[in-house]
């Protein structure tokens, strides 16, 4: 799954380790978020939209139609 997380997430100058507190996961998870590497939980999923300060899951995670 490609994400818009890594840009998002310069725009708002926040750390990798600054994302993964405010969704209480590890630095690790949110590298393999930001590299497609892992489909989170929609649960993950919402909170990572919200500490993003976007609206839509859609905004963040773009889904391929092929997955």
């Amino acid at each position: 799954m490609k994400t818009k997380i890594r840009e998002y997430r310069k725009e708002l100058k926040m750390t990798q380790e600054e994302l993964a507190e405010a969704v209480n996961v590890t630095r690790q998870t949110i590298i393999a978020l930001e590299q497609g590497r892992y489909n989170p939980s929609l649960v993950l999923a919402y909170m990572v939209t919200k500490a993003l300060q976007k609206r839509y899951i859609e905004d963040v995670f773009l889904l391929d139609e092929l997955e």
